[in-house]
């Protein structure tokens, strides 16, 4: 038996893509959107997993809102690079299985270690 949390969150930041051609080298920004999943075997004697505020305090302390992700990452900010660093932060707290960043409506990528 076992139960998926999904938590998700937005921040704005803008990036460019280092040793891309098209107009997403150019500094642009994005209203990304995150979106973690947590799998969970047990529950407490409340009927509770993680407590979701405790998933989203976590969160929000990882998010670099309204920064030029460039500039706080080593990497190239990609939405691939974006999602896998995410995975690994927050696995160090939570049973994560499945990071999800998107960067618009309709685009996205997810990282998971399957």
């Amino acid at each position: 038996m076992s139960w998926i949390l999904k938590v998700q969150d937005k921040f704005q930041a803008a990036h460019f893509l280092k040793e891309y051609q098209g107009k997403c080298e150019k500094v642009h920004g994005h209203s990304f959107r995150i979106e973690l999943e947590i799998k969970i075997t047990e529950l407490d004697k409340t009927g509770i997993g993680i407590d979701f505020a405790e998933i989203k305090t976590t969160l929000a302390k990882l998010l670099p809102d309204h920064t030029l992700l460039n500039e706080v990452y080593e990497f190239n900010p990609t939405a691939e690079n974006l999602s896998r660093h995410f995975f690994h932060e927050l696995k160090q707290h939570f049973p994560i299985i499945r990071i999800t960043i998107w960067e618009s409506e309709d685009a996205s990528a997810t990282y998971s270690e399957d």
